[in-house]
């Protein structure tokens, strides 16, 4: 993207009045949050046959969602937040 393509949406963003910016933000954050998770989940399907061929046993819908909350649980605790507005 050139330099003039890249300084349209920015003219554009900052025309917008403070509560819709704050719109953007929030949006541009779910999308870098969407990237993160679909990032995750492909490195995930990248080992999966690595661990089949290890013979690691496929985990359970509860064993996976329990792996989830102790991760979550973790990442609270390193970045000091509660976590309160994450599901």
């Amino acid at each position: 993207m050139n330099a003039q393509a890249e300084q349209l949406p920015l003219e554009k963003l900052k025309a917008l009045p403070p509560e819709r910016r704050a719109e953007v933000e929030d949006f541009v954050d779910f999308l870098a949050a969407k990237a993160r998770k679909q990032a995750a989940f492909d490195r995930l399907l990248a080992i999966a046959p690595a661990l089949e061929a290890a013979g690691v046993a496929p985990l359970t819908e509860e064993q996976m969602q329990a792996e989830i909350k102790a991760a979550r649980a973790e990442r609270r605790t390193r970045s000091g937040g509660t976590g309160a507005d994450r599901p």
